[in-house]
């Protein structure tokens, strides 16, 4: 296959483009370097496009790897002819090639029984349909009681076994009727034992198109079959596969014909059909899988992606009942300063006293805001601490945190690495407050699919889960970049070039040796070789670097050419390293970026990224996006009314709609119909994880605590 053909036709862009970053991903370059250092290679595409590129590429290869693998197979069989290499050729999907190869495994079947009986002879001439031709006198020549053919009905039977097994083999007719039960089957659902009574209820007794069915409800569909709960599958009608392998193995209206249609209508119900039930089964199962993981993929990536609270000193508050609600003072940097337990859900004693605890604490670190975990007794820990607030002299607000994976952070080598005099049960109220002054900074140290921002994903290919998932970190890590003195070994694993035991190295050399005074001593550490530095040394920031150079997102390959910029344009280093390059912008436009970046030797991208980082450097591109909402007050569910306008922030999207914290326990759900005035197919065609928005209460359920909100028709 020529893949760069196929690839650019796929994602609509030139084929050299595709050709190189083919050529670049297969040399061992990271796919956030090839995003941000080789733009004129692949015309300034995303990072997020390349990996998709890149990840359909190893697609397409798996399946060339299995065509090669059944050619070989059958060459070995000596039965490769050239039809067979024609159709292997023409199959594009490794089902597809599965059904060229199906007639040739020998497995134990009803038809191979018939041919140890000598049968064959006499399917194929059955199947000849000679008009003349009495199925029953021909049969009579096979009887053989020693091969076990008692009598002409018997050695009729094995022939149309043997016909049926035919039929089902031919590959063209199995891509028919797959096609015939996508485009007109109907899913179905029936409840099983307790289904009926179960969260499952909905799809007691249910039906829809197969080729209109939502992923999430395939979803939905296939837990409720694992968990017994459901009956499913795929009901279409017969009449018209079975009037398609009439036409195609039909000849007239003969007796052999007559055995040729029971032959048929046997191959389609008991070997085509469930076949093909099964493979729409899976493929709607995969296409769900893969919509499910790119909803958690993008959710994740603006989760990690929210704009950090940065110079503030945060208490974190981990909510529980009987174990009390676990705090921790944590300073602008992440530095523990102090640690204690609350208990604002038991007696009236205690909860003033954990008052009088929270307010001191408030008080005497200068806390300018309390990160609440949103987990068990999360609401009357916020109202504890609404309390507290409006009690304190000090004017700080509160934040409502996801604490998902906090626990999994807590139980971990890394949290007792990094937080070692403290008991676990405190280590996560500091992920609490830490994920609020740098998100991304803190939940790189958990597994991804533990922070939870998607849907069924326990149900997903945990291996494509990870691949995906772990892509989404490392491009956001990387987009971001990191401080190359200050960085946690969790953060430095997912940079470009980096792994987990090279980070350690990074650390244990700035730990022996004090802070990196430049890039370039990166080369010192031990097993960071020349392809690992070159990979990320452009996503490693050095504040402390005599060379403003290390300070930026400029690749040390490029510096010569920043120089020569500079010097171009009337500016030195020193000018840089005091940020006074306020016109470099108006220089380059006078010149003429084509002209400069000729006359620099680099591409005009490049040179575009060098004058954006010289003339902001060390910039966050976090910073561009809508701050967190932090609140001072709170709402119970009971106070909400319909027609109600309230502000609120995304906190997850899903394929039906997004999910919406308004200030009360219960998130509420806009339903993707009432997200904006025209059609959409996705909430993020519009929304994202943590905007912030205005939402009006449609309805309010206390007791299945469900809460309806619209955006529609709302300035």
């Amino acid at each position: 296959m020529n893949y760069a053909a196929r690839l650019a036709e796929l994602f609509q862009t030139k084929p050299e483009y595709v050709q190189n970053i083919i050529e670049l991903f297969d040399a061992g370059n990271t796919i956030p370097f090839i995003a941000r250092y080789r733009k004129e290679a692949h015309g300034s595409m995303d990072d997020q496009t390349i990996r998709a590129l890149c990840d359909k590429l190893s697609a397409l290869r798996a399946i060339d790897t299995r065509r090669e693998e059944v050619r070989a197979l059958i060459d070995a069989q000596g039965m490769l002819t050239d039809e067979v290499a024609a159709a292997l050729a023409q199959a594009a999907t490794v089902t597809e090639i599965d059904d060229v190869y199906r007639p040739f495994p020998k497995r134990k079947t009803r038809a191979s029984v018939a041919r140890e009986k000598g049968l064959a002879p006499l399917a194929e001439q059955i199947l000849a349909q000679a008009a003349a031709d009495d199925p029953f006198a021909i049969a009579q020549s096979y009887i053989d009681a020693e091969k076990g053919v008692a009598d002409a009905q018997e050695a009729i039977d094995g022939a149309r076994d043997i016909i049926a097994e035919m039929i089902s083999d031919d590959a063209d007719v199995r891509k028919r009727i797959r096609n015939l039960v996508w485009t007109n089957g109907t899913i179905r659902s029936a409840a099983e034992g307790d289904g009926a009574d179960s969260v499952y209820a909905a799809y007691g007794d249910y039906a829809e198109p197969v080729a209109k069915i939502p992923p999430h409800r395939i979803l939905a569909l296939d837990r409720g079959e694992k968990e017994g709960k459901l009956k499913v599958g795929i009901a279409t009608d017969e009449a018209r596969p079975l009037a398609v392998l009439h036409r195609l193995f039909l000849k007239n209206d003969s007796p052999c014909a007559r055995i040729v249609a029971e032959a048929a209508d046997d191959a389609y119900a008991r070997l085509i059909y469930p076949s093909a039930e099964r493979e729409t089964r899976t493929e709607l199962t995969k296409a769900a899988a893969e919509q499910a993981i790119s909803v958690f993929g993008l959710n994740l990536r603006q989760l990690l992606m929210q704009p950090p609270v940065r110079g503030k000193t945060v208490i974190g508050l981990d909510p529980g009942y009987r174990t009390g609600c676990k705090t921790a003072v944590v300073d602008p940097t992440g530095k523990v300063l102090d640690t204690t337990v609350l208990y604002p859900t038991h007696s009236a004693d205690q909860v003033e006293k954990s008052k009088a605890k929270l307010r001191a604490l408030i008080e005497k670190y200068d806390a300018d805001v309390l990160a609440i975990g949103n987990g068990t007794a999360s609401k009357e820990t916020e109202l504890f601490a609404v309390d507290v607030l409006h009690e304190c002299k000090r004017s700080a607000a509160y934040m409502v945190v996801s604490e998902a994976g906090a626990s999994v952070y807590s139980a971990s080598k890394l949290a007792a690495d990094e937080l070692p005099a403290l008991d676990l049960t405190l280590r996560s109220a500091v992920s609490i407050a830490r994920r609020l002054q740098d998100p991304l900074a803190e939940l790189v140290k958990i597994e991804p699919k533990a922070i939870g921002v998607g849907q069924y994903q326990h149900d997903m290919p945990q291996k494509r889960l990870e691949e995906t998932l772990d892509g989404v970190v490392e491009g956001c890590v990387n987009s971001v970049g990191a401080d190359l003195n200050t960085a946690s070994p969790a953060l430095l694993a997912h940079i470009a070039g980096l792994n987990a035991a090279v980070a350690k190295n990074i650390v244990a050399y700035r730990e022996e040796h004090g802070a990196f005074a430049s890039r370039a001593e990166l080369k010192k550490v031990p097993r960071l070789g020349p392809k690992a530095y070159e990979q990320c040394a452009g996503f490693l920031r050095v504040p402390e670097s005599k060379n403003p150079l290390d300070r930026t997102a400029v690749h040390p390959e490029s510096y010569k050419a920043a120089e020569a910029l500079l010097a171009r344009c009337g500016f030195t280093a020193t000018d840089a390293a005091k940020g006074k390059l306020d016109g470099l912008t108006a220089k380059v436009d006078e010149i003429g970026s084509a002209a400069l970046a000729a006359e620099l030797g680099i591409g005009e991208p490049t040179l575009a990224d060098i004058v954006a980082e010289l003339v902001r450097p060390g910039r966050d591109v976090r910073d561009a996006l809508p701050p967190p909402m932090l609140r001072t007050d709170v709402l119970d569910m009971k106070d909400l009314t319909e027609g109600m306008v309230l502000k609120g922030t995304v906190r997850n999207l899903t394929d039906f709609g997004a999910f919406v914290d308004i200030g009360v326990h219960q998130d509420g759900l806009v339903h993707v119909s009432q997200i904006c005035n025209r059609f959409i197919k996705h909430p993020s065609e519009v929304l994202k994880v943590g905007d912030i928005v205005d939402v009006r209460v449609l309805s309010c359920d206390v007791k299945k605590a469900r809460i309806s909100l619209s955006m529609k028709g709302i300035r």
